[in-house]
């Protein structure tokens, strides 16, 4: 089964009609986008935009084999005028099935926030799966979806859509997804092929023919990432959309709970309100066993907090006790968890600050405390397969 992928963008295109922000700005040559529309085998066409004849031709096909167009987006009738030889454009009712003359099989699927997506079947029995804009699939059973070949949704705006999936097993580690319904949201070429990478996706141009069950070479999701930024820079938020689109994730706070503080409390909960609800949460600076374990990944926010509960308890904040023995604890501490990290078999990505580069501290306590989060940070990144600096919200990859 083979599909063209007339366009990959949102339903107003990318750049936007008269937009002035920067993502728009940059989307020329193939990272211009159409509005999304999906001509499968040259007979069934999903979603009807505007100059989708010109869109195929471009592409080397023609619509004159298309004998059913269904819509997706969450409106009625055709988004455009429906150019002459095409069937009328319809939508099936969710959960019904379709059976074409051409051997393929359509099922309607019902979606969170309208529209409707579909689950095609073709042939040759390779099986695609086509999302609208901003949903995801309604009322999945766990166990009871088998896995797509290949699967367009919207990745970027609705990740969750693609946790859910894999939380069923309609998306597994052979399933070819790739990301469509792009906006202006992420900003196009390497910052977009990143955080798909990231995601274990991919972006394509438009007018791509895509093969549905043919391996197609997807970076691999990192094992082991760590994530490094400033104050406010963004970095937590880098982590957790790392993450956002696999299921049952746990979040590992370090800083605890600190009763009585307000301020820290108000941090703690900004936080909470922007995970998934499918995350679960666990305060603990005790690392070395959830490493040793399996289980879904780990996000641990953060190693400079855990780093100051592993120097409260070998007494680095006073110079003798430091002296004899507390440094060399530490030292056995920091070891005990790289070695951790580097037999991990689950993913983990973890958030560090970065202190190295401002004032240096005015008291022995700080510069102590700065020295050593710079090797902890060194050896941690050491065992990562990707670490990443966050500058005013924008990712540099330093691997």
């Amino acid at each position: 089964m083979e599909v063209t992928l007339l366009g990959t963008g949102a339903p107003a295109g990318l750049p936007r009609p008269d937009c002035l922000c920067a993502a728009c700005a940059c989307a020329v040559g193939t990272d211009a986008r159409a509005a999304t529309a999906a001509l499968v085998d040259g007979t069934l066409l999903l979603d009807l935009t505007p100059g989708a004849a010109f869109a195929a031709a471009r592409a080397g096909r023609s619509l004159t084999g298309v004998r059913q167009v269904l819509l997706s987006h969450p409106h009625d009738g055709p988004a455009v005028e429906v150019p002459a030889g095409l069937p009328q454009p319809g939508r099936v009712p969710d959960g019904r099935e379709l059976a074409l003359l051409t051997g393929h099989r359509v099922r309607a699927l019902a979606m969170d926030a309208g529209g409707t997506g579909y689950a095609v079947t073709g042939p040759d029995g390779q099986r695609l799966l086509y999302l609208p804009p901003g949903g995801a699939p309604a009322g999945l059973e766990n166990g009871r979806t088998e896995a797509y070949d290949m699967a367009l949704l919207d990745v970027v705006g609705r990740p969750d859509a693609l946790a859910r999936l894999r939380a069923v097993g309609a998306v597994g580690a052979a399933t070819d997804v790739v990301a469509v319904h792009l906006d202006h949201d992420v900003p196009p070429g390497p910052e977009l092929r990143r955080r798909l990478g990231a995601a274990g996706a991919r972006a394509v141009p438009d007018g791509t023919t895509l093969t549905v069950g043919v391996y197609e070479e997807v970076p691999d999701v990192p094992l082991r990432t760590l994530v490094l930024g400033g104050a406010r820079s963004g970095k937590s938020v880098e982590a957790e959309r790392r993450l956002e689109s696999f299921p049952d994730v746990l979040y590992v706070a370090t800083g605890g709970t600190r009763g009585g503080d307000g301020e820290w409390a108000a941090r703690v909960a900004v936080h909470r309100e922007r995970r998934p609800g499918s995350w679960r949460t666990t305060e603990t600076c005790d690392l070395v066993p959830l490493l040793a374990e399996d289980g879904p990944p780990l996000l641990v926010d953060c190693l400079s907090l855990w780093l100051t509960d592993a120097m409260d308890s070998v007494g680095a904040w006073d110079d003798t006790e430091w002296a004899s023995g507390g440094e060399k604890a530490l030292r056995e501490r920091v070891r005990e968890l790289t070695e951790a990290v580097r037999s991990a078999r689950r993913t983990l990505v973890a958030v560090s600050n970065e202190v190295g580069s401002g004032i240096v501290p005015a008291t022995a306590s700080g510069r102590r405390y700065r020295d050593e989060l710079g090797r902890l940070n060194t050896a941690f990144a050491g065992e990562c397969e990707q670490v990443v600096l966050v500058v005013a919200g924008q990712a540099v990859v330093l691997r």
